[in-house]
């Protein structure tokens, strides 16, 4: 009977220890699983990323968000290219969906890109569908510019879409910047109240292009 009891324990002490190692096993395997699915949709990202590349005529550089800056009244992140990389300050910066913002300073390997909702931030913009111009500004609110000084003649509804005028130089013409939402009308005034979602993903995106000048090609 002694026997038997030892048997029993015995028995029991390998199937825990068999349990404390499979649970182990599900642990490793899950985040096996979880890398897998993280990697999968950065690899989705880069490809969206890589499709915006090829359909840009200008010279880019993919360059990785790294960091935020820490400021409550300010809207800026920290990318892994710098002045060893070519950047300079003022560069458009993209996003797989549209325009991010923009190059505000530069170090040897990393650079502040000051994002388009920035208070700080304005962009000559036009409206594809009928070409009406305004300026784009930064409200501070994460995903939302205003237009500025928008007449109520502009005929601008809902749901157009919003790109880079080309005016200025500093942008090039046919960027999307966002999509209207709202077209705020007052009884006796000028201008219209005209706000836009961003296009990009200002609080998501891992991976942004750097805009160069225009490519050269060959005669």
């Amino acid at each position: 009977m002694g026997r038997q009891i030892g048997e029993v324990l015995s028995t029991h002490g390998d199937l825990r220890q068999r349990n404390l190692a499979l649970q182990r096993q599900i642990l490793e395997l899950t985040h096996i699983s979880q890398q897998f699915v993280a990697l999968k949709a950065e690899n989705e990202r880069l490809q969206e990323l890589l499709g915006s590349q090829g359909r840009l005529p200008h010279e880019v550089l993919i360059a990785e968000v790294v960091g935020i800056v820490p400021d409550p009244g300010s809207f800026q992140v920290i990318i892994d290219k710098g002045g060893d990389a070519g950047l300079v300050t003022g560069q458009p910066v993209l996003d797989a969906q549209g325009l991010f913002g923009q190059v505000v300073t530069v170090s040897p390997f990393t650079s502040r890109v000051l994002l388009i909702t920035d208070r700080n931030h304005a962009v000559p913009v036009q409206i594809n569908r009928n070409g009406v111009r305004s300026v784009a500004g930064g409200t501070g609110i994460l995903d939302r510019l205003e237009l500025e000084n928008v007449p109520v003649s502009s005929e601008i509804v809902e749901g157009d879409l919003v790109e880079t005028s080309g005016l200025g130089g500093r942008f090039p013409v046919g960027y999307p910047v966002g999509r209207v939402t709202s077209v705020l009308v007052e009884p006796t005034a000028s201008y219209v109240q005209v706000v836009v979602q961003a296009s990009a993903e200002l609080d998501r995106s891992r991976h942004v292009l750097v805009i160069f000048e225009p490519r050269t090609v060959a005669p």
